[in-house]
């Protein structure tokens, strides 16, 4: 049994998706709806940087999903490899939004919209220089969780990504993190401070979260009836109401990667395909069991290798 996965932000690189657009149409043509969509050109930024302009927020967010889409296509119309049949679709934050745009719940050019959208209003949520993220390495959540509790009159932060096992980020007021910090090296817990401009998936993502509201409740949902492993539940939906609820949610609440992966796992999925640019999926899927069997598709050799 197999399940399809996409990624989220930190997988992005300038010419991600280059060599299936040199040599598909169908890619071509949906990189051209793609700029005229948007009203610039995000296919240059893709295909040529520079890569300063590609990972600030509001353009990687729509870049990878534009990148992991034209994969997509490229696996159905041009391999004729129906992907449809999967356990559910999952994705990685913004990663959710492919998965759904791929699944057919989501329109391809209100996706972009929509991700431009959401880049902006995460970029924007909290001033430049005040919030932070912080991956905490080799250590549980529970511990994490503990130290966060014990300590929140010291500091406030949140687990933003439970990615796997050994690998949790967390987001906070940057002089909150430097006191965490200060905590993580006491107890000999390795911390890296990641380089993200804002403190996503915690409640610093207030205003995010009300400005898209309004926009995501209006967004065009069709009931396909493709299972959906939601980033905040770590549970299949299916149903476009809840879909539209759990996006919302999605903003301020925690990614529970390690918990959707390990709800396939349990349900028999033994086989996932990560599409997308890089293999940050497939190392932390590795990282959460080792009997899995990953696949990353981002050339046309990775297509003919897909096998299910």
């Amino acid at each position: 049994m197999f399940s399809v996965v996409f990624p989220g932000q930190g997988s992005q690189v300038v010419g991600m998706g280059k060599e299936l657009y040199d040599k598909h149409k169908i890619v071509q043509d949906l990189f051209n709806e793609a700029d005229e969509t948007l009203g610039f050109s995000l296919s240059k930024l893709i295909i040529d940087g520079p890569k300063d302009d590609l990972d600030l927020t509001i353009n990687t967010q729509p870049a990878i999903f534009l990148t992991s889409f034209s994969i997509f296509k490229v696996i159905k119309d041009e391999h004729n490899i129906d992907l449809s049949n999967a356990h559910a679709f999952a994705g990685h934050s913004l990663g959710e939004y492919s998965a759904l745009a791929c699944a057919g719940y989501l329109n391809f050019n209100e996706t972009l919209k929509i991700l431009k959208l959401r880049g902006e209003s995460m970029q924007n949520a909290v001033p430049k220089g005040i919030g932070g993220m912080l991956a905490v390495l080799g250590t549980t959540t529970e511990t994490i969780e503990k130290i966060l509790d014990e300590n929140k009159d010291n500091f406030q932060a949140q687990i933003a990504n439970d990615n796997s096992d050994g690998q949790i980020v967390v987001s906070g007021k940057l002089e909150d993190l430097k006191k965490m910090m200060e905590n993580l090296k006491e107890n000999k817990i390795k911390n890296i401070q990641l380089p993200v401009s804002a403190p996503f998936h915690c409640s610093l993502m207030e205003k995010a979260t009300e400005n898209m509201r309004g926009p995501l409740n209006n967004l065009s949902i069709e009931p396909v009836g493709i299972n959906i492993v939601s980033n905040v539940t770590a549970l299949a939906v299916n149903e476009p109401s809840k879909i539209k609820e759990l996006l919302i949610k999605q903003i301020e609440n925690r990614v529970r990667w390690r918990e959707s992966i390990l709800k396939m796992i349990d349900e028999g999925v033994d086989n996932f395909i990560e599409i997308g640019p890089g293999k940050v999926l497939a190392g932390l899927i590795k990282r959460i069991n080792k009997q899995v069997k990953t696949i990353s598709i981002n050339s046309e050799d990775d297509i003919k290798s897909i096998n299910i």
